[in-house]
């Protein structure tokens, strides 16, 4: 059926990159995550689609919603919170003054009409769409490499901005082109570092104060060549954020996926409740490409899922193993469909998605995390495994 993006056995480089909760996109990811968790937190069916535009000093939420109407009018100090809890207290974007226009709104009854159904078992997609989920061998946690060094390095870096260790601001993008030789990751080709930092702090200063980060976070012997290691390539990062750049939810979903390494049916996440297939189905695809991979059935596997908004049966659902099974990719399809229900409802139940579970999924990608005793991340489970077998 055809290689992965870089899953062949020639020797090439490929490249993804990660952004920090601080970067203007993100904040705009988190505070829509944190809405729907609030809804959902009141009401563990409440509809929600919310999506924010943060800029300089200025806070603009707008969609529709199925729910409690405390919730919404409680919005703007949930935006401030997540706000606050990032490190925003800058002249351009602070969390206590930061001006905030709340436009969220009911939902269409047309729309509602068509998901809705008094058996829930048989509630149809909130949407049309495509999904993909993927995993592969490169990593532990069964991502790709390059992505998954990429989220390694600003995660411990932030840790220590949030502890008080490091003197940098929380505006941050990391980028890593690792060098494969056949399908196996074997060294940093190249590694970029952008961090916004204090007025007066030289290029040479932040570039000693993250390198440690880096060789830390990549295994020994992977860090790239001195001479491709670049940290604030313009030279000088103090305004950032959103008094920076404008961030939009749903911005980042090669970023929230697969780094490139993988298809992405185009749908964004943070904001939406599990109802809408763009967010619920590319998570039950990835806990279904896991557990192949996790089961021994193939060494990398991509899945898709196909919906139609109001019809409960997926579409379609496709695996691709890539020359890397010696189980038929059609017996495979087979196994998953006996496993785990693939309808709306089916894939909710099966993972519990109903919970406020969303806000820690809004920074650092949405798959290759640990799963939480509270929930969180439950399509990292390889509980599957077992019976695809």
């Amino acid at each position: 059926m055809g290689k992965a993006r870089y899953y062949d056995t020639r020797d090439f480089l490929f490249t993804s990159e990660s952004v920090s909760e601080g970067h203007p996109d993100k904040v705009a990811d988190q505070i829509s995550d944190a809405a729907l968790d609030a809804y959902l937190a009141d009401d563990p069916y409440s509809r929600v689609a919310v999506e924010t535009l943060v800029t300089t000093n200025r806070i603009i939420l707008a969609g529709e919603i199925r729910g409690s109407d405390a919730v919404t009018r409680r919005l703007p100090d949930i935006a401030r919170e997540v706000v606050k809890k990032i490190g925003y207290a800058q002249e351009g974007f602070h969390w206590e003054t930061a001006e905030i226009h709340n436009y969220v709104h009911g939902q269409s009854a047309e729309i509602a009409q068509g998901v809705d159904n008094a058996n829930q078992e048989e509630e149809g997609a909130g949407d049309q769409g495509l999904m993909f989920g993927y995993a592969c061998k490169d990593t532990e946690s069964l991502m790709p490499a390059p992505l998954h060094y990429s989220h390694k390095i600003l995660q411990d870096i932030f840790a220590d901005i949030h502890a008080g260790k490091l003197p940098l601001g929380p505006d941050a993008k990391s980028q890593i082109t690792l060098r494969y030789q056949g399908n196996k990751p074997v060294k940093a080709h190249s590694v970029v570092v952008s961090i916004q930092h204090p007025e007066g702090m030289s290029q040479r200063e932040v570039r000693d104060l993250v390198r440690p980060y880096v060789t830390n976070a990549l295994p020994e012997g992977w860090m790239c060549p001195e001479d491709e290691f670049y940290v604030n390539p313009t030279g000088k990062f103090v305004i950032g954020g959103p008094d920076g750049d404008v961030g939009l939810t749903g911005r980042k979903i090669i970023v929230d996926t697969y780094g490139g390494a993988a298809p992405h049916g185009g749908g964004a996440f943070s904001g939406k409740d599990p109802s809408k297939v763009d967010r619920s189905a590319a998570y039950a695809a990835r806990y279904l490409a896991k557990n192949v991979v996790a089961a021994g059935l193939a060494d990398a596997c991509t899945i898709q899922l196909a919906y139609a908004i109001g019809v409960a049966k997926p579409l379609a659902l496709y695996v691709n193993t890539h020359d890397t099974s010696s189980v038929r990719e059609d017996e495979i399809s087979e196994r998953l469909q006996a496993v785990m229900k693939l309808t709306p409802w089916g894939l909710r139940h099966h993972l519990g998605l109903h919970k406020p579970i969303y806000l820690p999924t809004a920074a650092y990608g949405h798959f290759g995390r640990t799963p939480g005793a509270d929930g969180t991340f439950p399509w990292e489970k390889t509980d599957l495994a077992d019976k695809l077998l």
